[in-house]
């Protein structure tokens, strides 16, 4: 995750058998959305887990953070 040149990267990882999941930014996205934006995400897949709708939850931070890194972080062809 902190490989790419940005530090842009975004780790979803949840374990269904605890009960918990992370959401993780690299500095540099970090840096553009701050301690705020982590929180409402984290707290929106909350609503969608604690109703047992594991896979709209996890669609949900999956395109929250992929609107984030459009918005900051726009493709770049190589």
């Amino acid at each position: 995750m902190n490989q790419s040149p940005e530090r842009n990267g975004v780790l979803i990882f949840v374990s269904p058998r605890a009960h918990k999941f992370a959401v993780i930014g690299d500095e540099g996205v970090h840096a553009k959305c701050g301690d705020e934006f982590w929180r409402k995400l984290a707290d929106a897949m909350t609503g969608y887990f604690r109703k047992s709708e594991f896979t709209p939850g996890i669609i949900h931070g999956v395109q929250k953070a992929g609107d984030l890194l459009a918005e900051h972080f726009p493709h770049q062809r190589g």
